[in-house]
């Protein structure tokens, strides 16, 4: 298991570079194409082909073993994104060649992120879930948050934006071979497959606070969304800061998140349920409180508890979501769910253009804050409510 979680680790390394220098290449190369609808295209090509695959998972009746599934987004991420990095360190990379690749390069990306979850908490077993959901978040946090946009903005300046290709496709080999090397081909998965087929969406359906916690999940991450549109204007704006400004707010999220999850097993003994909710609502102090900080001190000190107590969030909720799942309702199940946690992000992300042009940098976190604590009761109510039903008995 270790192996595996390593070779995570450095895939997302990768995932972070490119998150950085991809805006970078995209501005290159736009053409005639406005520079924020290019932005706009070249961001959301990974989630859609991705988004369809998941889907086909997690609410039909497709099943693929995990360890399949990761193979396969390893081999088909390493082989398109070396040939766009080539294309783009020889000059002849375009924008429609940049979204075709990253579309299709990325077919895999979430039922893969879904299967390395499934593969480790599966070799750690019940009584490691919980630690083994920490582990990951720690692994996403660190490589996203700091490592991989620091290194990503260094081959940005030195080297150029098409590199950052190459290291994204050496992390999906390291993963490769990693799943290769320490994830057997096991039987009990395969047993689980040819259990009857049922969909995610019906199994959650017959465990309901799965089902509303799932929902409170999405609006969690929509609502959040808005918070990456307002921080370049409120950090130019209200704080007088520049580029490094915002690099420095992010790496004290970033700090932050990686704190709340190195902690996150320290939380296992707590009540999940009432710590699910109380997340939401200290989070959403967090976008109202920066909204009213203005100085880049205070700023960094309230985005860094925000992360603090944002980051075992995710965690905590799969393993609340995994500990009442049979081996043959897994796959569908969090395949489902990690879909419904991501395609908030685009569209919070639609949404949150226009409110900001709206209500303005500092009022649209502050916005953000408000309709995140009203999501709070909603919450309360989808979560503490217990129902008999097999899930997350002992919560």
């Amino acid at each position: 298991m270790a192996g595996l979680l390593l070779g995570d680790l450095l895939a997302n390394v990768g995932t972070g570079m490119i998150i950085v220098a991809m805006p970078v290449q995209t501005l290159s190369l736009h053409g005639n194409v406005p520079k924020a609808i290019a932005i706009g295209l070249v961001e959301a090509a990974p989630f859609v082909l991705s988004t369809v695959l998941a889907l086909a998972i997690g609410l039909g009746r497709v099943r693929v073993p995990p360890r399949t599934l990761l193979v396969a987004d390893c081999v088909l991420r390493s082989l398109t994104f070396t040939a766009l990095g080539v294309l783009a360190v020889t000059g002849r990379l375009t924008l429609p060649v940049l979204i075709a690749g990253l579309l299709f390069g990325a077919t895999g990306k979430l039922a893969g992120s879904s299967s390395r979850r499934l593969l480790a908490t599966e070799a750690a077993g019940e009584a490691g879930r919980f630690s083994v959901n920490g582990l990951l978040g720690l692994n996403t946090t660190f490589a996203l948050y700091i490592a991989g946009p620091v290194l990503g903005g260094l081959v940005v300046a030195t080297a150029g934006a098409g590199y950052a290709l190459f290291f994204d496709a050496g992390g999906a080999l390291i993963l490769l071979a990693a799943t290769a090397v320490f994830v057997p081909r096991a039987a009990a998965g395969r047993d689980a497959l040819r259990e009857p087929k049922t969909s995610g969406w019906r199994i959650l359906r017959r465990r309901p606070v799965a089902a509303r916690l799932l929902v409170v999940e999405f609006f969690f991450n929509f609502l959040y969304m808005p918070i990456e549109v307002a921080l370049p204007l409120y950090v130019s704006g209200t704080l007088h800061a520049g580029a490094s400004g915002l690099g420095l707010l992010w790496g004290a999220l970033g700090v932050g998140a990686f704190l709340g999850s190195a902690l996150v097993n320290q939380l296992r003994n707590l009540p999940q349920r009432p710590l699910l909710v109380a997340i939401i609502g200290l989070w959403a102090l967090c976008p109202i409180a920066l909204a009213f900080a203005g100085n880049l001190p205070l700023a960094l000190v309230v985005f860094g508890l925000g992360g603090l107590v944002y980051a075992p969030f995710t965690p905590v909720a799969y393993s609340f979501l995994q500990s009442g799942l049979a081996p043959g309702e897994q796959q569908q199940v969090v395949t489902l769910w990690t879909t419904g946690a991501t395609v908030a992000a685009p569209l919070g992300l639609a949404l949150g253009g226009p409110l900001i042009e709206l209500a303005g940098s500092t009022g649209g976190l502050v916005l953000s804050g408000v309709l995140t604590l009203l999501l709070l009761p909603i919450a309360a109510r989808a979560v503490l409510t217990r129902e008999r039903e097999p899930i997350c008995v002992s919560a």
